[in-house]
């Protein structure tokens, strides 16, 4: 009995081992992307390191990623987008969202 038990723990140390080296492999790419991107100007989206698009949104110039779809604002664009009375229905959203 004691020759399986040696066997089950040899078997989840491979497997602990095979998932380290998928999540280095994993963080190398990411960083690779990262890199790669980060020419003057360009922007990498914090979530999964894919460059970030740049679109006037309510306008504002907001950063979208295309792969994770997050969408990152600036200092004070929230603020400028709360403001906006053009978009009353957005205004309120937003109020709501932020409990102000």
């Amino acid at each position: 009995m004691e020759e399986k038990d040696r066997l089950g723990a040899k078997l989840h140390d491979k497997g602990r081992g095979d998932e380290d080296q998928y999540m280095a492999q994993v963080e190398r790419e990411r960083l690779a992307r990262l890199s790669a991107g980060g020419g003057v100007g360009a922007r990498a989206c914090p979530r999964d390191g894919d460059s970030l698009v740049t679109r006037i949104e309510h306008k504002v110039s907001v950063d979208v990623c295309p792969t994770c779809h997050g969408i990152w604002l600036d200092n004070g664009e929230l603020e400028t987008i709360l403001r906006n009375e053009e978009e009353p229905s957005v205004t309120r959203w937003l109020r709501v969202l932020l409990g102000r």
